[in-house]
């Protein structure tokens, strides 16, 4: 009697892959365990990809993690960037930022807080790698944030815009820790008021 016939796995992706969605899901396995606790099983379940399907694609799990921080600076940061206009008074763009920073640390329950701010910044010790990355996302939204208060720097309650957009920077990324700890929308909504208040220049 001849033997059952078996089906073999074709090589290289596996049917139906898809870059993005792969690469957004691996995203979301980081961001909501982190870089050290994400396991390769764990990866591999999520993204629909097999062990030699994640390495062919991505290397290795430090190559995969570079790759899903660019994908969520792309497709998550960039609203928040988007969000500092300059679009409308000073404190209203930054009303606005304020409100995409909570909004993104929030939405999910599953991926509280922020990936940078959050995974990357714990994932950073001594790798190099991870820290000129994190030191590289800091520095960016804090120039963007620098040329917004350049923008109107009469409205700014400090006249060193760099220091400023430092605190402001700050705050944002203390915002998305709360979040990471479980803090609701409304209270950070509330901090994001106070921050915004300190930092407009009050008349007289």
């Amino acid at each position: 009697m001849n033997a059952p016939l078996t089906k073999t796995r074709p090589r290289g992706r596996p049917r139906g892959y898809d870059a993005t969605e792969a690469l957004d899901a691996a995203m979301r396995v980081f961001w909501a365990e982190g870089y050290a606790a994400a396991s390769i099983d764990t990866l591999c379940l999520k993204t629909g990809l097999s062990r030699a399907s994640l390495y062919r694609e991505f290397q290795d799990k430090e190559n995969l993690f570079l790759s899903a921080v660019g994908h969520y600076v792309e497709t998550r940061v960039a609203t928040v960037h988007a969000a500092l206009g300059p679009s409308g008074p000073l404190d209203a763009d930054l009303a606005a930022f304020f409100a995409e920073i909570v909004a993104l640390a929030t939405r999910d329950p599953e991926t509280p807080g922020c990936l940078v701010t959050c995974a990357l910044a714990d994932a950073a010790g001594a790798n190099t790698t991870f820290r000129d990355l994190l030191d590289l996302r800091f520095r960016t939204i804090e120039n963007k944030i620098e040329r917004r208060l350049a923008a109107d720097p009469e409205r700014c309650a400090s006249d060193d815009l760099r220091a400023l957009a430092g605190m402001i920077a700050a705050v944002a990324r203390g915002i998305t820790l709360s979040a990471r700890s479980g803090a609701p929308a409304c209270t950070l909504n509330a901090v994001a008021r106070v921050a915004v208040g300190t930092v407009i220049r009050q008349p007289g």
